[in-house]
């Protein structure tokens, strides 16, 4: 008896896995569409029959291709403040190291930046948001009283944590290394911060 034939996966699906691994490899400046088709072994058109362009497989990838940052203000009131801080700081390190290597690419020319900055923007994406996910669930618990601070404190704290992940981020990506103790490196950034918080 002949062994069944497992089905493939929709074609949105095989290019997102195909676009993950193309642009992790390449890095997004040097990826083309015509890679990712071939990689997910369909046509350029049925590529530009689910995405519009290489911006909307890029914010595809990120949303759905990759460790996410899970955080909400709704996270707010519950468990520790310090343990949640830990375990954002470590999605966020998650994130920057799979994402850092495939975003790096378009600074080396100005006109894909640019290009690639006006895109974001007309779709209200941009790096500001891993930022804004610590800043919205630390105003939310300075809301709830369980955070003694005011909103540049609360900024700031923001931009520490996600500058931290980020840097400990580009030395792995660097290094070409996976994340080292990234639950020590997040507990140590959050005790930084401990005093200035609660």
């Amino acid at each position: 008896m002949a062994a069944e034939k497992t089905p493939r996966p929709p074609a949105r699906e095989r290019i997102l896995d195909a676009a993950a691994e193309v642009m992790r490899r390449d890095g997004l400046a040097h990826a083309t569409t015509k890679q990712i088709a071939h990689q997910a072994d369909c046509s350029e058109a049925l590529l530009y029959k689910h995405f519009p362009d290489k911006k909307d497989i890029f914010l595809s990838v990120l949303g759905e291709r990759s460790a996410g940052l899970t955080f909400t203000p709704e996270h707010a009131g519950t468990g520790s403040v310090k343990e949640n801080l830990v375990q954002l700081t470590v999605q966020l390190m998650e994130f920057y190291r799979e994402n850092f290597p495939m975003a790096a690419s378009i600074f080396g020319s100005r006109d894909l930046l640019v290009s690639h900055r006006e895109g974001m923007q007309q779709r209200g994406a941009g790096p500001w948001a891993p930022k804004d996910v610590v800043k919205n669930y630390l105003e939310a618990e300075a809301r709830l009283g369980r955070i003694h601070a005011d909103g540049s404190v609360l900024d700031a704290a923001a931009t520490l944590l996600t500058g931290g992940a980020l840097h400990e981020a580009f030395l792995a990506a660097y290094a070409d290394q996976p994340l080292n103790a990234v639950n020590e490196t997040a507990q140590a950034l959050v005790n930084a911060l401990d005093h200035h918080l609660v």
